[in-house]
Parts: C-alpha cells; structure tokens; sequence
C-alpha cells in the first residue's frame, strides 16, 4: 500500500500589512465593531485601511462604511484578491473581519475577540451551541480582546485574568461596547440617550445578540420591548413601522425603523502584558 505524503499548504501573503480579527463562537462578540475601531485608528495616524470580508448576508459591507467611513471596504470571499482591490484603490493596510479561522492566509497580527457574555454560556460546539473552535484555538492569537456588552466589569476581568493565566505569552486586554446615540432614519437627527429615560420603545434587533441591546437600551432607562430577528435579517418595509404615541423605537445597526441607535461605542478599559 502507497502511502501519500500530505503537506500543509503554506498560507498565502496578502500585499499589505494585514490584520485579523475574528472569534470562537458565531457573531455577538463584536469583532466587527472592533475591525472598524482599528481601521479609524489606522485613518487617524495617517494610514487608510482596507476591510476586507465576506460581504455575508448583505449588510456587513454598509455596516463597516458607516463605522469606518474613512476606510475601503471591500467584500470578496477571495481575501487575496480583495486585497489587491483595496491596494489599488490606495490602502496600505489590511483589517480582515472575521477571519480568525481563514488559516489559509497569512497575517501579521491575528486578534481573538471573546465576549464575556459567551464565554458564560453554553459550551457546546456547532451546531448544539456556539462555539466554531475549542478554547485551545486561542493558542493562535497574538491578541486577545474580552468584550464585554451587559456582562459586568468584573466579570469580563475575571475572563480576562483566566485568559492570561493560561497563555501568559498573549496579551489580553477589554474593551466595552456601548450605545453611543440615537439617530433619526429618516431625519438623521443626533439624539443623546438621555431622551429614552422613561419612554416606552419597540427595539427590532436583527444582531447576534440582541439581548445585551435591550439591555443597554433598559440601562438607558427605556421601558423596552424587545422584537428580536435572525442576525442579518432581512428587513422587509412591510416589517418596519413607525413608533405609536410618544415611544421610540429603537434598533441597533442593522435595522430599519424610524430611530436606529447609533454606531457602537467601543471603549478599551485596561490592557494587560504578561
């Protein structure tokens, strides 16, 4: 019996300096508003950063132009040809979404994102829960990020310190994601949160974790009902209605109704070097 000799193929080399951020589990960590921080970071010192991503379910590309406004976006399951896109359209920096487990090509810095709220809940892999890989995937990182959306301070840190205990070569740090503001859909108006102390609001989420924002819409001090949908639903305009009486209705990034919370605010809170 012959027996064939398997090499692993060697990761190809993107164009430019390329960044990856991804996770463990599906959605609801917030690696894409993380991916977005880091190409506004980028813009903000002088460089264009590319988004590179799958283009999944037709709105992560809108989605990453209103948070990264100052960044090409292109989306391509070919991450190696988009780059080439982005490169000509003059980026100098790569920011990959999603692509923790894209091993097929190559990156300079790989970022793990955990939220503090999946890592307290189910630890069942696809499809029984959400987990794409076993913890020991981490061993990758050169990064770790613990976010952190209704899950208290503590117990984000105690995820965090657990992390870095157990791969003390990997630097961990936290960051928050918080409703920053309330936009007008059709008005564009700016609206600080404080106008929902009190109010009743219809939330449609149609995100991974729609959860944590009616929680962060409650915490605003909004009497909240909450309509949650698929993450990347499609909203239909037969779906959408406009908030009755003196309520306001609320919906995260994704979502079409007459006030839509504005983009995430992500807040780094301490960083930790082993």
């Amino acid at each position: 019996m012959k027996v064939r000799a398997t090499r692993r193929r060697e990761a190809a080399r993107l164009p430019l300096p390329a960044i990856a951020v991804g996770n463990l589990s599906v959605g609801g960590t917030g690696k894409t508003p993380l991916a977005a921080w880091i190409a506004e970071y980028c813009a903000a010192r002088g460089r264009t950063a590319a988004i590179l991503l799958r283009g999944y379910g037709g709105d992560e590309p809108l989605v990453h132009r209103r948070l990264a406004p100052r960044a090409v976006v292109v989306a391509n399951p070919d991450r190696v040809a988009a780059a080439g896109v982005a490169r000509a359209q003059g980026a100098q920096i790569c920011v990959l979404d999603d692509a923790y487990q894209l091993t097929g090509v190559a990156r300079d810095l790989n970022i793990a994102v955990v939220s503090a709220e999946s890592a307290a809940g189910s630890p069942w892999p696809l499809p029984a829960g959400p987990w794409r890989e076993r913890w020991d995937a981490l061993d990758r990182a050169d990064l770790i990020v613990v976010t952190r959306k209704r899950a208290s301070a503590g117990a984000a840190a105690a995820v965090a310190d657990g992390l870095a205990r157990s791969r003390p070569r990997v630097p961990a740090c936290i960051a928050a994601l918080e409703l920053s503001h309330l936009e007008g859909m059709r008005s564009a108006a700016h609206h600080e949160l404080d106008i929902l102390a009190g109010r009743g609001v219809v939330a449609a989420a149609g995100i991974a974790d729609p959860l944590s924002f009616g929680a962060q819409l409650r915490a605003a001090g909004a009497i909240v009902q909450l309509v949650a949908y698929q993450d990347h639903h499609p909203y239909a305009p037969a779906r959408c209605w406009p908030s009755g009486g003196n309520g306001t209705a609320g919906c995260s990034s994704r979502q079409w109704t007459p006030c839509s919370a504005g983009p995430p605010h992500l807040r780094p809170e301490f960083t930790r070097v082993p």
